[in-house]
């Protein structure tokens, strides 16, 4: 059996280890992609720093945001569009829900499938092995859905859209259309941040309004679209944030509040936000309480977890079209190597950096 190199991570808070794994070989319909680039993602520092739920026990190749080309398959596929697929593709491709369960067939609600299947959190001395996209290659199940690159779209953009931009364009699904006379505050810099304030600009919003740091982060929001920033932790009076957005907002508050940081944001978040507003809870992580008694009135509180299939699709076609408007690649502030992913993973939680890709 073949082999081929990953990061791999054996001990929480340890550094990650290059280690061989084994290629395995192909089931009917499935793929084997020789990964191009992986971009990492603030769940990747949060597995690393501890397990997230039941489903992590080590060993696990990091990482979640592959992008790359076909190298082989078992048996003709076609892509989400009906195209067919041949070796040499570049692909970004879905996660798996199980299709038949309540969540599936009735309410239509498969990104809360319980049988879904995602990346990134696999044992990787077990078949598939290679359901990690820090790796040389990755294994892609016969269920994915396949979304091919665009050649205007950079492997790193492409391999973000795999998570951190396809959850971004679930979340404006959920929320709707967004009108001229409409405020939007964005509360973080980081990647869904800088992503949210782009398709907030490009959705029609009056004014867009994005919170976050460190600074560099916020120089990044500013070529996404947003017309003001605030630097958190140069105002960090929660009272003062609050003001500021009042008086973007003739003493209101916002129209639409979207939280891509972290729990913790929420509640703030809440306090900044019109009555009748809506409010986009997509940031994970993180733990805050939330006072019903000083939610606004007649507002919309509205969830998301990762994505649909389409979200995938969307995600890529947005950063093709939009491309001449928004400085997609500014967001990946920096490349490593394989054999720099620990590098790469403390300069993410760090805050070092907006996104971090490792290419190869």
């Amino acid at each position: 059996m073949h082999e081929c190199r990953a990061a791999v991570i054996t001990e929480h808070n340890k550094p990650l280890e290059i280690q061989k794994v084994p290629i395995p070989d192909l089931e009917p319909g499935a793929l084997l992609v020789k990964i191009v680039a992986s971009t990492l993602c603030g769940t990747d520092v949060h597995r690393w720093h501890g397990p997230l739920g039941n489903s992590d026990s080590l060993p696990i190749i990091t990482g979640h945001e592959p992008c790359g080309v076909i190298e082989d398959f078992n048996g003709e596929r076609t892509d989400i569009l009906g195209n067919k697929l041949k070796r040499g593709d570049r692909v970004i491709w879905s996660y798996v829900a199980c299709g038949s369960c309540y969540y599936c067939s009735v309410a239509m609600q498969p990104c809360i499938c319980r049988g879904r299947a995602s990346w990134g959190h696999n044992r990787c001395d077990e078949f598939p092995y290679l359901l990690g996209s820090v790796s040389e290659f990755m294994y892609v199940p016969p269920e994915c859905l396949i979304i091919k690159v665009p050649d205007e779209v950079s492997s790193g953009s492409a391999a973000a859209a795999a998570c951190a931009y396809r959850t971004v364009m679930h979340g404006y699904d959920m929320l709707g259309a967004i009108k001229d006379h409409e405020t939007v505050v964005i509360q973080g810099s980081g990647p869904l941040g800088n992503f949210a304030t782009a398709v907030a600009k490009d959705h029609g919003a009056k004014k867009v309004l994005t919170l976050g740091a460190p600074g560099h982060r916020l120089e990044v929001s500013k070529k996404m679209g947003a017309d003001d920033v605030l630097n958190i932790q140069e105002v960090t009076d929660a009272q003062d944030r609050k003001d500021w957005v009042k008086d973007h907002t003739d003493g209101r508050g916002a129209d639409i509040v979207i939280q891509v940081a972290t729990n913790a944001a929420v509640a703030e978040g809440l306090t900044m936000l019109r009555d009748g507003g809506r409010y986009l809870d997509i940031g994970a992580g993180g733990k805050g309480t939330i006072a019903v008694e000083s939610m606004p009135q007649e507002m919309t509180y509205l969830t998301v977890r990762s994505g649909e299939p389409r979200h995938w699709l969307q995600a890529v076609e947005f950063l093709a079209s939009r491309r001449d408007r928004f400085p997609f690649d500014d967001m990946i502030s920096k490349s490593y190597k394989l054999e720099e992913v620990n590098e790469a993973m403390s300069a993410m939680a760090n805050f070092e950096v907006v996104k971090p890709v490792i290419n190869f």
